[in-house]
């Protein structure tokens, strides 16, 4: 897991309360654990105050009537992001039913491109083509400057002029913002990190962690 430089003010870590997780049935809810999460000292919440925000204002896959919700704070350069790309795949192919998929931007201080390959994802989200974009982005991670991008908007069949517009007037970096905000106020620390129903996942361990947490808590174990 890529982590963020410890330069914020570390916020005191809580637990779930009662009416956080009221939408969980108790019988479904995955144990996890926040060890390894956040940079030493420091610890994000083991649940989401409003995950239904979160939804709204971030980018959804699956079906529109699932009852759980992945979530993901992600960054298109991180080495474990492109790593989970094809888990979060999977699972969606295999609980698409049953799970809905939202991602939102978490680019890191310490990769340079990680904030304008974010940027276009958006810019690809004006003309209804996120996620292919945003595939084509943890796929290559490793190329994000902006020549790559406009090859990435072209392959994934952006119109270019839009294109061209939106990222001259970094159309989109406000909503990049405001997710990077939005996961700092809840105390991330690095990428990727993953809730399930609004209940934090730790993956610093290995990514086996999100398929188990899933399984349990879909019933397929």
């Amino acid at each position: 897991m890529n982590k963020s430089p410890a330069t914020t003010k570390t916020p005191r870590p809580r637990v779930a309360t009662p009416h956080e997780v009221q939408h969980v049935p108790s019988q479904q809810r995955a144990t996890v654990t926040t060890a390894g999460v956040a940079a030493a000292g420091s610890a994000p919440p083991d649940a989401l105050d409003d995950a239904a925000s979160l939804l709204a204002s971030g980018h959804c896959i699956g079906s529109a009537h699932a009852k759980w919700l992945l979530l993901e704070y992600g960054d298109y350069e991180c080495p474990s992001c492109r790593e989970a790309e094809p888990l979060v795949r999977h699972l969606l192919d295999k609980f698409g039913s049953r799970m809905k998929f939202v991602f939102r931007h978490y680019p890191l201080e310490q990769h340079p491109h990680a904030e304008l390959a974010a940027e276009a994802a958006e810019a690809a989200a004006a003309q209804d083509k996120f996620w292919p974009m945003h595939r084509w982005l943890l796929a290559h991670g490793h190329g994000l400057l902006p020549e790559d991008l406009a090859r990435a908007a072209a392959q994934v069949g952006l119109n270019m002029h839009r294109y061209s517009a939106a990222m001259a007037e970094h159309a989109g970096r406000a909503r990049v913002q405001e997710h990077r905000r939005s996961g700092q106020e809840i105390g991330l620390r690095g990428s990727p990190t993953f809730f399930l129903n609004g209940r934090l996942i730790d993956v610093s361990f290995g990514l086996e962690h999100l398929e188990s947490a899933v399984r349990a808590s879909l019933g397929d174990d």
